[in-house]
């Protein structure tokens, strides 16, 4: 098997930072070398990785590739192209798609796209609905990541609001339940409220009210802290009730982290949590200029809130970080919080991104491998991956400091063509990312002959 030696790079993982090397045999690493040790054979190729830094691939537990059904904003073939060129080898694919990942059928289905089309690793999600959880015995626990439940209604429509299927499905499975936790009442309501409050403040507008009207700013008063605590604070007392592991999604308030847990290590928490990159870069100051493009579910909130996530990631009290990659049209994306689709692109730009704040002294390079890298690999229990062990497979970016570039169009690999953070310069940049030993991106081109390999879960 060729063997390839990364050189002289600062290794990052599992809270260390060395200069060191690693060498990689066929699909796996094969040794990791520090205080100029040597291959313990030769390699056949050398990649000199002075000045950069060589971290675990990125994993993202929460991706919306569109496919099957609705591949005319994005698909698995040209979202998964866009992860490599982002440094991520690996995903897990949410179910709402058309149709719905929602039987053994449909499931089997993904899983086949998923093979035949996507250039990283991968997984997916089976969805949850109403009265599904007699399915949930059926599943193969080391082939499907998890349960999504869908706690609050958003794109796709797969709300689950009957109290006794949520019993169902929180006592009906040991598979992690990943939920998108916002209370539907409670923002129907809202909904209701602030379309009067605004009709009586501008009688004149009142026939375009649902549509270009109402300024953008009202969706976090919609989606409010409130509507997303009601329901997280309801996942959580079910899964204790349960003893269900269970993984809540896209936290965005401060007032939810009082649920969770810091004291103990994340290998015995049950309940975790996620802050997704577009919470943890925005703010309700963003909505004048970035408008719609920034709508995604739940809200983007306050500074106050976007501060006390980043403080979370911090303290361990959010345990991952992902992107919830939701790729829509510029076109599905007009007009204002109630009718602009949800959901934003982020996952070729969300690695660079959380560079950036290494750079403003918010995280270490450490805490980002740490919550991008290694806990998605520990809290779903990835065989082989998240971290740079000889023996794991081989999946690895370089990226470089004090590179600086700006986002422009022609960069964007997503098949919408767009992103929030276009004309944003980075000082950080994705030079090099291997998906099982196999150079998938570099030199700005990623191989689209290679495809990735499915996820295997040790359960």
């Amino acid at each position: 098997m060729k063997r390839t030696l990364i050189q002289n790079a600062t290794i990052v993982n599992e809270g260390r930072s060395v200069r060191g090397s690693v060498v990689i045999e066929g699909e796996k690493i094969a040794e990791v070398l520090e205080k100029g040790q040597k291959p313990a054979i030769p390699c056949e190729e050398t990649i000199n990785a002075n000045g950069c830094y060589l971290i675990p691939g990125v994993i993202d537990d929460h991706v919306h590739f569109r496919d099957p059904g609705l591949t005319h904003k994005a698909d698995i073939s040209t979202e998964s192209r866009a992860a490599a060129a982002g440094g991520v080898t690996s995903i897990m694919d949410m179910p709402n798609t058309n149709p719905q990942t929602t039987t053994l059928d449909a499931l089997n289905a993904k899983f086949d796209l998923l093979a035949e089309k996507c250039s990283v690793n991968y997984s997916c999600y089976f969805g949850a609905t109403n009265n599904n959880y007699t399915e949930f015995d059926k599943l193969d626990k080391n082939r499907v990541c998890g349960i999504k439940l869908f706690m609050g209604s958003s794109t796709g429509n797969m709300l689950v609001d009957k109290m006794n299927s949520l019993l169902n499905i929180f006592n009906g499975t040991d598979l992690l339940i990943a939920a998108h936790c916002e209370n539907h009442e409670t923002i129907k309501k809202n909904t209701e409220k602030y379309v009067k409050e605004y009709i009586e403040k501008y009688p004149h507008q009142y026939y375009h009210v649902h549509h270009e009207t109402l300024p953008m700013g009202y969706h976090a008063k919609i989606r409010s802290i409130a509507a997303c605590y009601e329901s997280s604070e309801l996942a959580v007392r079910l899964a204790r009730i349960a003893d269900a592991r269970l993984h809540i999604l896209h936290i965005s308030t401060a007032r939810e982290l009082s649920l969770f847990d810091n004291d103990i290590p994340l290998e015995e928490k049950r309940i975790t949590a996620e802050a997704c990159v577009s919470h943890l870069l925005f703010d309700s100051s963003d909505y004048p200029e970035l408008g719609a493009r920034i709508k995604c579910n739940p809200s983007i909130k306050t500074k106050t809130n976007r501060d006390a996530l980043r403080q979370a990631v911090n303290s361990n009290l959010i345990d991952v970080i992902a992107t919830d990659h939701a790729p829509h049209l510029l076109k599905e994306k007009e007009g204002g919080p109630l009718k602009a689709m949800s959901g934003m692109p982020m996952i070729q730009f969300s690695l660079v991104s959380m560079l950036e704040l290494v750079n403003e002294g918010i995280f270490t390079i450490e805490k980002v491998v740490e919550k991008m890298c290694h806990a998605p690999a520990q809290i779903y229990n990835i065989h082989n991956r998240g971290f740079i062990r000889p023996g794991y497979q081989a999946d690895l970016v370089l990226v470089r400091p004090d590179a600086l570039w700006t986002v422009s169009a022609d960069q964007i690999l997503s098949k919408c063509g767009w992103s929030p953070l276009e004309g944003r310069t980075f000082e950080w940049k994705v030079e090099k990312t291997f998906a099982n030993g196999h150079l998938l991106y570099t030199d700005g081109q990623v191989d689209e002959t290679y495809r990735g390999q499915e996820i295997y879960f040790e359960r």
